[in-house]
């Protein structure tokens, strides 16, 4: 018997995963005895929806070798729990999945099974999917088999951090398959939670309002801690044990304690969420599996085209300066246009801001840096400090943005005009953030219907072909490896050269790596049937509270136009 997270576990099931060749590999995944809550654990599926996503996969797969999914199977071979991803999500996880976002508290469809997407952000500051599942139950053992699917369709490379709601199960299943990724709670999840835990208290209002003062407006751990002991003998709140639970976690929800990390600029589940209302659009609450795959791929389809649309715009319009500084310009050819915004908000916000003091060191300099900012119509002053090595042109604030965001503050921007530096080092302007990086993801071929393939696309599925062909008639002959691999690096060198002197894609390639990586397995469809899973509880929100799309809202409005009009006509019968 083994423990997650200090619980003790019980009871293995296995999972099928299904890859090239049609092989089974077997996993042994173990039950958390306190989230065990029903025994017969299937997903609630409709009569031929089985079925119906097994022949979705196998569609896709003969389109894209790159596509994967599993189907999570109990001993009578009835579906338990799917996940998916195809080979643009995975392709695009190699780009933006060093933070991701998961939630599970939308249910997609009349079975009310909780759609677990894994979502990032892109160059525009997009949600960007990551692959999903379906799920039967939301307990640790069904996390466990979702995140160690997820994983291996990942090529076994974690995330550095992950942001969830306060879930134990999911928090039970990240510890043990994500040990070393750093994992976040949603923050408003937590804030929002304040009216109603304090509903009862007589001074609600000023309890909230200094929760949310402590959160966003504390910069260092030790100034939210003497501030939070301090709000609790105010307000006589060191029993409640819903503060105190809160406390003792406060280094996965509480800014202060996660800005030096990089978060891409997420610090909630909002990305999740917003692809959840994205798939509000082609989804509602009476969709059937079937219906649901076949509404995926349109909806996935749009996201794409929206991508495409920002890559054009990025390249093809230039946002004006607002300054004469050369900093602006360089980041202006550098960054897509939503982040160059972003920068521009901090050039302009410069100009609250005041060096106060300085301190020559042996090696770097000490400054202090005051900023004025507006709450509530009153102005008030805050002091940050920066450390700033001439010798390197590096630097380092208080506020952490750069470190949370990818995005440097006004604070230094302040410092570096003073110090009449008309650019930053390169460090400073992330691949992450950037318009004119060739990203590998952007080559995959589409294949949803209707999807116009560009030239692009399809050379690069030709050359991958070609590439793969001679690999395999070389790879037994070192020799021949040798020759090849020499020659596809001085054909690299000469495209890029070639590129660099067009004018086209700066600096596209600032490696030549010419490691030889192994090739994908693709998943390919089990032979074996899959039977429709029994119905299940979970426990998403209630239909009640669940938000509507549009096109589940023009449904329930027919339907009640329809039996509206029908009373009228049986009663004039």
């Amino acid at each position: 018997m083994n423990d997650i997270a200090g619980i003790p576990l019980h009871k293995s099931y296995n999972s099928v995963v299904v890859e090239a060749g049609g092989y089974e590999k077997m996993t042994f995944i173990e039950q958390d005895c306190r989230n065990y809550i029903d025994k017969v654990r299937k997903l609630r599926l409709g009569e031929g929806d089985a079925a119906a996503i097994q022949a979705y996969f196998s569609k896709m797969q003969s389109f894209s070798p790159g596509f994967f999914f599993s189907f999570d199977l109990d001993d009578e071979g009835r579906l338990k729990n799917v996940f998916w991803a195809d080979n643009r999500c995975r392709q695009a996880y190699k780009e933006f999945g060093d933070v991701v976002t998961f939630d599970t508290t939308y249910l997609t469809n009349k079975y009310d099974m909780p759609f677990a997407p894994f979502v990032g952000v892109n160059h525009h500051g997009h949600s960007t999917l990551l692959g999903c599942g379906l799920l039967s139950n939301e307990d640790t053992e069904t996390f466990v088999w979702l995140f160690r699917i997820w994983l291996e369709c990942m090529e076994f490379e974690a995330p550095q951090g992950i942001i969830t709601d306060q879930d134990r199960a999911i928090q039970n299943a990240i510890e043990v398959v994500f040990p070393k990724s750093k994992h976040r709670w949603c923050l408003w999840h937590i804030l929002k939670k304040l009216p109603e835990k304090f509903g009862y208290h007589c001074q609600k209002a000023s309890i909230v309002s200094s929760v949310h003062k402590l959160v966003y407006e504390s910069q260092s751990a030790d100034e939210f801690e003497h501030g939070w002991f301090s709000m609790l003998d105010m307000y006589e709140l060191k029993n409640n044990d819903w503060l105190i639970g809160l406390f003792r976690e406060r280094s996965r929800w509480v800014p202060c304690f996660l800005k030096t990390s990089f978060w891409a600029g997420m610090s909630t589940t909002q990305r999740s969420e917003g692809m959840n209302d994205f798939f509000d659009g082609y989804v509602h609450s009476k969709t059937s599996l079937k219906q649901f795959v076949e509404q995926y791929e349109q909806a996935l389809r749009s996201k794409i085209e929206k991508e495409f649309q920002a890559d054009f715009k990025s390249f093809s319009q230039m946002v004006p300066c607002v300054t004469r500084f050369d900093l602006e310009r360089q980041f202006q050819n550098a960054f897509t246009i939503v982040k160059f915004k972003q920068i521009q908000q901090e050039l302009t916000g410069k100009m609250y801001c005041d060096i106060e003091s300085s301190d020559e060191g042996s090696f770097s300099t000490r400054y202090v840096v005051t900023e004025d900012f507006t709450v509530h119509e009153r102005v008030k002053e805050k002091k940050f400090e920066i450390i700033f090595e001439r010798d390197k042109c590096t630097f380092s604030c208080s506020c952490h943005l750069f470190e949370f965001r990818g995005i440097i503050c006004r604070h230094a921007i302040a410092l570096l005009i003073r110090n009449k530096l008309s650019a930053v080092s390169e460090q400073y302007i992330l691949r992450r953030w950037r318009k004119d990086v060739n990203r590998l993801y952007m080559r995959v071929k589409i294949n949803y219907n209707g999807w116009i393939t560009t030239p692009g696309q399809l050379n690069y599925e030709k050359l991958c072909k070609a590439f793969t062909d001679v690999a395999e008639l070389a790879a037994d002959n070192d020799d021949e490896t040798q020759k090849l691999l020499k020659w596809i690096e001085t054909k690299a060198s000469d495209l890029a050269i070639s590129k660099l002197g067009s004018g086209c894609g700066r600096n596209l390639i600032s490696q030549l790596s010419m490691q030889v990586d192994h090739v994908d397995d693709a998943t390919q469809v089990s032979t074996c049937k899959v039977l429709d899973p029994k119905y299940t509880k979970t426990k998403g929100a209630p239909k009640k509270l669940r938000k509507k799309g549009p096109l589940e809202k023009s449904s329930k409005k027919s339907k009640v136009r329809y039996i509206h009009n029908t009373s009228l006509i049986k009663s004039h019968q």
